[in-house]
């Protein structure tokens, strides 16, 4: 192996592309090891050589957020390979349809919400329970949620979306529901809006880089351990609900 035992091992969903693979290039950067969790074989190693070649230390996790029998091997594969996990980042997320009034709420498509709901909100809650007794073991163990202002019913920013902005609602209740439950351990659990990039999620028409989107994952990430818990932030700081 010749691994150092106190260098930290990061997981980042989704992390083959865009905002993900900025988040695993930060970490990186900063001295984790990056596990790369992405459902797409090629991606995902393609992704891992990537980071490798910059220097970084890099593993792929075989990951597909809405399949409930990959999270066991998720979890042994990452202790095999790090024995422990300091850093999880919930960042896979979809759109979902848009056509034909999908996402109008006077014309919802359940399905779309459904397959939303299930990437956006049942796919944190999955990978992050398989993932927290790994978390466990980690001195200063950091939960960070990619989420968006669009699930702010305070700020109700961007296009009408009734499948997307509510799984962000969601996301952000059950952010805080983690960090209720978790705030006598070690464990701290936030949100984050990387704020609008340029990214295939956006069609490349944004005026922010995955970097500069990622930026507030990576801070999250590394909180000090009096830092907030339970928060929904973004660069400028605290963002309303």
């Amino acid at each position: 192996m010749g691994r150092v035992n106190d260098t930290k091992t990061a997981l980042v969903t989704g992390a083959n592309k865009g905002i993900g693979f900025a988040i695993a290039q930060g970490l990186g950067a900063i001295g984790f090891t990056v596990a790369v969790g992405a459902r797409d074989d090629a991606r995902r190693e393609e992704a891992v050589g990537r980071l490798r070649a910059g220097g970084m230390d890099a593993f792929g996790v075989a990951l597909d957020v809405t399949c409930d029998d990959r999270f066991a091997a998720a979890a042994a594969a990452t202790e095999r390979k790090a024995g422990r996990l300091d850093v999880l980042v919930n960042n896979a997320g979809i759109a979902g349809r848009t056509d034909g009034g999908a996402q109008d709420p006077t014309t919802l498509d359940l399905d779309v919400v459904r397959t939303v709901l299930d990437t956006n909100v049942f796919g944190v809650v999955r990978v992050t329970n398989a993932m927290l007794p790994l978390l466990s073991r980690a001195g200063s163990p950091r939960i960070v949620n990619m989420s968006s202002n669009m699930g702010s019913l305070t700020l109700r920013t961007g296009p009408v979306m009734a499948a997307y902005a509510p799984s962000k609602s969601m996301l952000n209740s059950v952010t805080a529901q983690y960090a209720r439950r978790l705030a006598d351990t070690q464990v701290i659990v936030n949100a984050a809006c990387p704020g609008y990039v340029a990214t295939d999620f956006t069609g490349f028409d944004a005026p922010r880089t995955p970097e500069q989107g990622a930026a507030i994952a990576i801070r999250l990430a590394t909180l000090p351990d009096d830092g907030p818990r339970g928060g929904f932030f973004d660069d400028e700081g605290v963002i309303p609900w």
